[in-house]
């Protein structure tokens, strides 16, 4: 096996054009910290884009920041806060969860798995964030999408084609993002002993209230004292996060205390305590350990979350959280079985949506779907792109679909990376 590690956008443009010709299969990754993500590949070459790193612009005053695809997330995270700034979709990173380090993940794979937090209600995904892309496609040409300023609208819709496609379509070399300032003051209104069902009819009516409820989560009994190094203790925890300015932050908590003064025990919890909270629930924390285990990310309807968990609870052991007001449901299979059928099914039964298995072992992902299969239509226009793109199928062939001359294509409402 050979390893390119290129650290221009020429390099990569001579491999991947290499490639095309050889008609020789690549895999892409950055710092690999979600490789464990999709179908296990088969690949003679590796190109590793982790030398294709720095930041090439950053203009605080304009909101916008361009990095090459290899840049470490961690260090543009940190640019940003000496800064006053953050990504606002606060990308989470699956590196611990996947059996990794910290801080591992690249900007490249942000967009290639449009991540996203905690915040997606309120700020979308990376998709939503993204100004322009360099790229090389399959076919060995190098293009560019969008620009370098907010107000640039060309090509927005083939730099948000390229978020959630795993690597499948084209290797960035460079990335452009809209920047947000950082909230001045993060407050968490906390309900505890919650059962999921008033915990969903908790969260909705925060969330349908004037009180600009940034993020909602609910972690059941005993999953609540696995974040922020047990500070929250072992009951049930249904939290709120209410972001902005002091004065506005402290008049909307006390508004969501008096609408919510009858679901149960209140609590708040703010500074670095709340930051950790937030950070544990973004990147899964409660399910890191247990490598065994699968774990799975649901996306659906939150008013049918916690119906469809409580279905699973009767046919499988399965631990289970929320987030995104219950439209995200976290689930760990206890007894090492990833119950794909049961899981996909029981979706379906309830309204439908997307179940994306994150953590198997490397036969569990050989065998099923990792990606919510697609409706034909759906399917037959994910392959036409990927003829246009990649032709010769020589980028991370077979992670995302089996048959070797397909892609899947990740909605919307997903998120991954490579």
């Amino acid at each position: 096996m050979t390893t390119f590690t290129p650290s221009t956008a020429a390099e990569v443009l001579s491999t991947v054009a290499w490639a095309a010709a050889e008609e020789s299969p690549l895999e892409i990754l950055g710092h690999g910290s979600k490789r464990g993500i999709g179908r296990p590949l088969q690949t003679e070459h590796t190109l590793d884009l982790s030398k294709l790193s720095g930041v090439t612009l950053y203009e605080p005053a304009e909101l916008v920041l361009s990095a090459k695809a290899g840049t470490p997330l961690a260090e543009i995270e940190k640019l940003l806060a000496e800064n006053g700034q953050q990504l606002a979709f606060e990308p989470l990173d699956y590196g611990p969860l996947l059996g990794g380090e910290k801080g591992k993940g690249t900007i490249g794979g942000v967009l290639a798995s449009n991540l996203s937090g905690p915040r997606r209600l309120k700020a979308g995904a990376a998709r939503d964030h993204i100004l322009g892309i360099a790229a090389v496609s399959g076919r060995g040409e190098a293009f560019k999408s969008g620009g370098r300023v907010v107000k640039n609208v060309t090509g927005y819709d083939l730099s948000k084609l390229m978020a959630n496609s795993w690597g499948t379509l084209a290797v960035f070399t460079d990335v452009t993002f809209k920047v947000l300032p950082a909230a001045e003051t993060e407050v968490t209104l906390t309900l505890r002993g919650l059962l999921d069902d008033h915990a969903a009819a908790a969260m909705a009516l925060a969330l349908g209230s004037s009180a600009e409820v940034s993020s909602a989560a609910h972690l059941p009994e005993r999953v609540a004292g696995r974040v922020a190094g047990g500070s929250l203790g072992s009951a049930a925890a249904t939290l709120l996060r209410v972001e902005g300015f002091g004065p506005s932050v402290a008049y909307r908590i006390t508004a969501l205390k008096d609408l919510l003064r009858n679901a149960g025990p209140l609590e708040e919890i703010s500074g670095d305590i709340s930051h950790s909270v937030w950070r544990d629930i973004r990147d899964c924390a409660p399910f890191v350990d247990g490598l065994a285990k699968p774990v799975w990310r649901v996306s659906m309807a939150p008013a049918q979350g916690h119906q469809m968990v409580l279905a699973l609870r009767m046919q499988a052991a399965v631990d289970a959280f929320y987030d995104w007001q219950g439209g995200l449901i976290w689930l760990r299979m206890e007894h090492g079985d990833p119950e794909a059928d049961l899981l996909r099914g029981l979706v379906r039964q309830h309204g439908g949506g997307h179940a994306t298995l994150v953590r198997a072992a490397p036969s569990h992902r050989a065998a099923l779907p990792v990606f919510e299969p697609q409706a034909p239509q759906l399917a037959a226009l994910a392959a036409r792109l990927k003829a246009e793109f990649d032709p010769k199928n020589i980028l991370n062939p077979g992670r995302m679909a089996s048959a070797a001359s397909s892609v899947t294509l990740g909605p919307a409402t997903e998120g991954g990376a490579s």
